[in-house]
């Protein structure tokens, strides 16, 4: 007897969710605003521009918890692990020595083996990893080695599909994930030079791109810009240079990425108002002497500062962030020279 070849499985039953019933959530971030936990980033730019290197260099940090490029002390996170696949470059002869080069701990930077099975984002490798190891970062690199031999970049159906299994991976484990992806040649808006299907830039939470500067006389000179960010405003970008085995960070400097990529950027490390502003307005909160973090913060954002703009003040007035208990406060130095105290009647550069 023939088997029954028409059988389909039945239809799900219709299960109806009242928003009520959902208890809302924080967006919890590995390095705010550019990289959040529980979601699917994207870092892209040309070959050669220090894509993986930088992620290698972030890697390093985390693994052995010290604080990321221009965080706050109170965001520092403990060592974590990292999982970091690649199809670019050879574990022992490039990943591992710049690894070494950046301090990381190597305890702590993990690789699934691909030798009998190539992953893909759907793969539950992926999520057993996650699990077995506790990782907090997922690195995949590039995007096109992991979609799987029978997806198309440029189908929006077929590269939805995958997507939604990563985006699920990441939401369960709660799992920080970057995809590494090329950038395309298109002469238009950074957004538009994400190679393939528009689903890929749909489908991420955050999109960083890397460039290079204008700077002739350092041509290793890097910028780092968000090109899209779903769950926060846009953070500052990040310039840095490229090292023979490693990254090393110099400044956040206020740029867009449409700036970044275009053919006359401006000049890099232009002053800003905004954050000569929140600085002296940092420097009177604590004139009087140290205050609660979270205070000090509120106040700022009540002025109508953004947080990219306050850390960067905060460095600029030489604050110190101690913890006495559970409490993070903000502290001056000795000898901060007098400053205007601003009273609520004054008016604020609000951004």
């Amino acid at each position: 007897m023939k088997p029954n070849t028409n059988y389909t499985q039945p239809e799900p039953e219709l299960e109806l969710i009242k928003a009520s019933e959902i208890t809302p959530t924080e967006v919890e971030w590995l390095w705010y605003p550019y990289i959040p936990f529980g979601k699917v980033t994207i870092l892209e730019g040309d070959p050669g521009d220090g894509k993986s290197k930088l992620l290698l260099a972030l890697s390093a940090i985390l693994t052995k918890g010290a604080p990321l490029p221009f965080v706050n002390e109170e965001e520092v996170h403990e060592p974590m692990t990292v999982i970091y696949q690649t199809t670019e470059d050879a574990a022992d002869d490039t990943v591992v020595p710049r690894f070494i080069a950046s301090n990381g701990d190597r305890n702590n930077l993990i690789f699934i083996s691909e030798d009998k099975k190539h992953l893909t984002f759907g793969d539950s490798r992926l999520a057993q990893a996650i699990k077995q190891t506790g990782a907090k970062l997922l690195i995949l690199d590039p995007l096109s080695s992991y979609i799987g031999e029978d997806c198309s970049l440029n189908a929006a159906n077929e590269m939805r599909t995958q997507f939604n299994h990563l985006i699920e991976t990441a939401r369960e484990e709660h799992c920080a994930v970057v995809v590494v992806h090329h950038m395309n040649k298109n002469a238009t808006t950074p957004l538009n030079r994400t190679n393939g299907s528009v689903d890929i830039a749909g489908a991420a939470r955050s999109i960083l791109a890397v460039t290079r500067t204008p700077n002739k006389a350092n041509p290793q000179e890097r910028i780092m810009v968000q090109v899209k960010s779903n769950l926060a405003p846009t953070g500052s970008a990040i310039l840095f240079e490229v090292a023979e085995q490693g990254v090393d960070f110099i400044d956040e400097v206020e740029m867009t990425a449409d700036e970044a990529f275009s053919a006359i950027a401006p000049k890099m490390g232009r002053p800003s108002e905004k954050s000569d502003a929140a600085t002296d307005f940092i420097l009177s909160l604590l004139r009087g002497g140290k205050l609660p973090a979270t205070e000090c913060e509120q106040q700022l954002k009540a002025a109508g500062f953004k947080k990219s703009t306050i850390k960067k003040a905060k460095r600029n007035a030489g604050v110190s962030s101690v913890k006495e208990g559970f409490t993070w406060y903000w502290t001056l130095e000795d000898n901060v020279p007098e400053q205007p105290i601003f009273t609520a009647d004054d008016d604020l550069p609000f951004e």
